[in-house]
């Protein structure tokens, strides 16, 4: 059985070089806890069966939504559903914790110069 470790989460960050490329901190079940820069636009996608949650914990984001848009704060988060079109933009140095299921790819839907199916563990 393996022992647990602790994480910095906010010396992790340090090690993430550069926006848009989640690095996994953890798995709980079947899902990961991710972290992610985010910096700027990112791309309109949507994940067919997977929900995602961002969590600010610093900087502000703004999720776009084709009928409207949710800005978070640090300290704030969102669950956007499976089948959900979105776009999410960063602000502000935004750093996020995503926790979603392991076969999610950070581009869902949509394949782009942005899709990362490599990403660094932090573990």
């Amino acid at each position: 059985m393996p022992t647990p470790t602790k994480l910095n989460v906010h010396e992790a960050f340090d090690l993430i070089e550069a926006p848009w490329a989640p690095a996994i901190a953890a798995q709980v079940g079947g899902s990961m806890v991710k972290l992610v820069r985010l910096e700027g636009s990112f791309v309109w996608h949507h994940h067919e069966a997977e929900d995602e949650l961002f969590y600010v914990l610093s900087g502000r984001l703004r999720m776009q939504f084709r009928e409207q848009e949710v800005v978070l704060e640090a300290g704030e988060l969102i669950c956007v559903p499976a089948g959900v079109e979105h776009c999410p933009v960063g602000e502000d140095d935004c750093r996020v914790m995503l926790v979603e299921p392991a076969s999610t790819v950070n581009t869902g839907s949509v394949e782009s110069a942005r899709t990362v199916r490599e990403l660094v563990d932090l573990r």
